[in-house]
Formats: C-alpha cells, structure tokens, sequence
C-alpha cells in the first residue's frame, strides 16, 4: 500500500512537532470539538481531512471553533486553504493556471481543453510518486490516443532532478514546475497538501474525479472515453 507523503505542518509550519502517536479520524474529531480556543487544534483538524480532505467536513469543523482561532493568522490561512479546496470538489469548473514546461514554455490549463486531462501532482524527491509511475505510464499508454493526457505538475526545487526524474520513469507527457516545493503555485490553488494526487478534468473543463489511481483510474477512464 502506498504511503503519501502529506504536507501536515509546513501548511501550518508554526505549530511545531507532529503528534507521537497517530490517532484515529473520530479521536482527531473529538480532539477539534473538545478544544475549540486552542490554536494547535488547527493541526488536528489538518488531521481529520487526511489524504483526501471532504471540505464540507472541515469547514463544518472550522466553524466550531473560537473567533480567536478564526481571526488569528493561523486560522486565516486555514480558512485559505479551505477556500481553495471549496473551489476543486468534484463537479467544480477547474481552476484556470499556467506554469511553465521544462523548457520555460508557458502551458495553460486552457490548451487541454476538449480533451479529459489528469492534473498528476508529484516530485522526483516523493517515492511514493516514483513507485506510482510504471502504473501511470501503463495507464497512458492505455488511453493516450482516446482523447486523454495527462499534465504532470511538479512540486520539486531542483530543476536537474525534475528533469531527470522524468527521463528515467519515461514520463512522456507534458509537465510543468515552478520550483517552488510544497509552495508551488497550482498546487496552493488546488488545495494540494498530499503527493501523488490527481484531478480528472472533462473536455468541458469540469472535475470529475479526484485521487483516483491504478485500476480505480483505468476503470474510470474506460467509464468516460467509451
């Protein structure tokens, strides 16, 4: 099973080290409701969404908390990053963004348009992403003459390791980097803070399915390109 990496505390970098003991989502739950003034609760609601974050959760859980929390500069950047994921649920119109290709050629989102493209957020440093990749080039391999590409946006610092990182899995498709890490452009406005994830977009530019991997990816996309 694959482990993915997730930004806990660098999305909230001011809360120190992560808990010792990993609880379970019903005992992160109880801990946000039992300590709404505390601001360290932001951590533990961070917890809760996990790999794949349900907003209508978290910002049900967000409001629970005190007007402290809230207007604090924590709780501002949490309600962000809320915001941001409200905006990437599946049926949502996806965010329009362009980001440069390995030879800093602008690519936009809006070039894709009136084919499915899957947003693949990774980084050659992630071994998780790195496991994944023989699977997602067997998947291309599958469907790329169907009206399908894929659009790897990478969160790497090092251009030299991006770059390679693509050569040696044999990634060939389109990419696109900022080099920022974790703070990468895209990924703050899809509401990325786990890798790999991915986003399915149809022809018409809407979300139709999110973190879906393997056969699970396969299955849909002989569902929609049938």
């Amino acid at each position: 099973m694959i482990k993915y990496i997730t930004l806990l505390f660098l999305v909230l970098p001011f809360f120190g080290l992560a808990q010792k003991k990993e609880l379970t989502k019903q005992e992160y739950i109880a801990r946000v409701k039992a300590t709404p003034d505390s601001i360290s609760t932001l951590v533990d609601l961070r917890r809760v969404g996990g790999y794949d974050p349900v907003y209508t959760e978290l910002q049900a859980l967000y409001n629970t908390l005190s007007g402290n929390v809230k207007n604090s500069n924590e709780g501002k950047e949490f309600q962000e990053y809320l915001n941001a994921l409200e905006t990437v649920q599946i049926g949502k119109v996806a965010p329009a963004f362009t980001q440069n290709d390995t030879t800093g050629t602008p690519v936009q989102l809006s070039d894709f348009k009136g084919k499915y493209v899957l947003l693949d957020f990774w980084a050659s440093w992630c071994p998780d992403c790195r496991v994944e990749s023989p699977d997602l080039v067997k998947t291309y391999e599958q469907f790329k003459g169907d009206n399908f590409e894929i659009l790897g946006i990478s969160f790497d610092k090092d251009r030299n390791s991006w770059i390679k990182a693509i050569h040696t899995d044999k990634l060939h498709w389109k990419h696109v980097s900022d080099l920022k890490r974790w703070q990468n452009d895209v990924g703050t406005l899809y509401a990325v803070k786990s890798i790999p994830q991915n986003v399915l977009i149809d022809p018409n530019g809407k979300i139709i399915a999110k973190n879906l991997h393997g056969d699970a990816l396969r299955a849909k996309l002989k569902e929609v390109l049938k």
